[in-house]
């Protein structure tokens, strides 16, 4: 079985959303919208002819709906379909998702004319997501498709990647100055993470790409450490699904704290169908 955790830039509209729900078909597993970012997040799993077919349909319907000229978030994005990460659930799997990624990012750029950036392992060297987008259009041109991004449809970053969990947490009583000091407190290799507006709070939003080294725990007791009164966590927030061995690492105790639950699991979804 393989992931593809596809983000698009659309995260308020609820028609075209559930289009997206539908056109990802069997292989959809989660949907994570949110309204601040504008941003959506997609889990689909599925073997690998199944998840190609419906990695694709999503895609054709995202490119057909949404549109990156009007949109308005808080969250980085460069594309329409911005991220399109393909994850091996089985390390010895590693090489599948490779082979997927390069076919999807042929796909995208010949049927769409869309640029595509490669991340993950290219060739001997490794490439990642932070870096395709500071780079993005400066000192690095696409890898695949036209140099330039059209207005309404942007690029596509297009990655094969291990498995990561994605975490926010909202703060209370604190400045966005002091949230993006504590993101970078966090950053180090096995945590990627960026502060955010959120309306009258703030958002640190982290990428735990270690995370049985690494697990929400550790990082919410590191926020908590560092917090002066009246800065407080509001709450956890999970971003798609899980791998059961992040919440076997936790004192269920904390489970509710950090958001995390074993219906929320890659684990428990699989076993729904």
């Amino acid at each position: 079985m393989l992931e593809c955790v596809i983000n698009v830039s659309e995260g308020r509209d609820d028609a075209r959303l559930e289009s997206l729900e539908r056109a990802g078909g069997p292989s959809l597993r989660d949907r994570h919208s949110d309204a601040f970012h504008n941003r959506s997040v997609l889990t689909l799993i599925a073997g690998r002819d199944i998840l190609e077919r419906d990695v694709r349909a999503l895609i054709d319907a995202a490119f057909e709906c949404l549109d990156l000229s009007t949109h308005e978030g808080v969250h980085p994005r460069f594309g329409v379909v911005d991220v399109v990460p393909f994850v091996a659930l089985d390390p010895n799997d590693a090489p599948v998702a490779i082979e997927l990624r390069d076919r999807t990012a042929e796909w995208i750029a010949s049927a769409h004319d869309v640029p595509v950036f490669l991340y993950g392992q290219i060739g001997a060297s490794v490439r990642t997501l932070p870096e395709v987008r500071r780079r993005a259009f400066r000192d690095l041109t696409p890898d695949l498709g036209p140099l330039d991004a059209a207005p309404h449809l942007g690029a596509v970053a297009c990655g094969a990647r291990p498995i990561l969990v994605a975490w926010n947490l909202w703060l209370d009583g604190v400045s966005i100055d002091d949230a993006r000091d504590l993101a970078k407190s966090l950053r180090r290799d096995e945590v990627r993470s960026l502060a955010f507006p959120v309306g009258e709070r703030v958002q640190v939003s982290c990428n735990l790409v270690e995370p049985s080294a690494v697990g929400p725990d550790l990082v919410y007791d590191q926020v908590l450490a560092r917090l002066a009164p009246p800065g407080r966590i509001e709450r956890a927030e999970l971003v798609g699904l899980a791998p059961r061995a992040v919440l076997e690492a936790i004192d269920p105790r904390r489970w509710a704290q950090l958001d995390l639950s074993e219906e929320r699991t890659i684990e428990a979804r699989l076993a729904r169908r």
